[in-house]
């Protein structure tokens, strides 16, 4: 379970940096965003899911 916490509290560690450093940024990919079909967005979805996954078997393993 703090496994999980420590996770949930990484991830909103990185949004909140990336919130507060670059909005403006934010803005304007929230604007593009409906530009793209949903094909790119999925396969998007999968390597950073992918990537994500690999990251968690990495810190497992290594530490």
């Amino acid at each position: 379970m703090t496994t999980i916490l420590l996770a949930l509290g990484l991830v909103c560690v990185v949004e909140g940096l990336i919130w507060a450093l670059m909005p403006r940024l934010l803005r304007r990919m929230a604007e593009e965003l409906p530009k793209i079909d949903d094909q790119t967005l999925r396969i998007i979805g999968v390597v950073v899911l992918a990537a994500g996954t690999g990251l968690v078997f990495l810190s497992k393993h290594l530490g």
